[in-house]
């Protein structure tokens, strides 16, 4: 069993920068591969991307390639989601993910359902 909780979410303008937080309880959170999503207003929540047990390996969705990254610290049981030149359309609740999985299946890790704890979320607004 793992918390989760995020932080670091507010109100930013377009272009703006913003760094989440994702903390976890335990002492295993290495052994976890990490997912961040989100859900816009109205909408489904979607994949964002996901980092491997040590942050070696990161994947990320189209909408979010190049401006957002995904990084971890084990040591402090977290992970972050640093994103960068900030949309309007990037707007959502954000969510970090923890699947605890032993090897990594190609493609698998963009579904919600294979995640097995989720944290509450944390809520970006960004203005234009």
């Amino acid at each position: 069993q793992v918390q989760l909780v995020e932080s670091g979410g507010g109100l930013v303008q377009a272009g703006d920068s913003l760094r989440l937080s994702c903390a976890a309880s335990g002492r295993t959170f290495s052994s976890y591969v990490m997912g961040w999503f989100r859900r816009a207003p109205s909408k489904e929540r979607t994949f964002v991307g996901y980092s491997d047990w040590s942050g070696s390996d990161t994947y990320y969705s189209d909408s979010v390639k190049g401006r957002f990254t995904i990084s971890r610290d084990n040591a402090k049981n977290t992970v972050y989601l640093q994103m960068n030149s900030l949309k309007p359309e990037d707007t959502a609740v954000y969510y970090c993910a923890a699947a605890k999985i032993p090897v990594l299946p190609t493609g698998i890790m963009t579904r919600e359902a294979s995640y097995d704890f989720w944290g509450q979320g944390t809520q970006v607004t960004v203005s234009s």
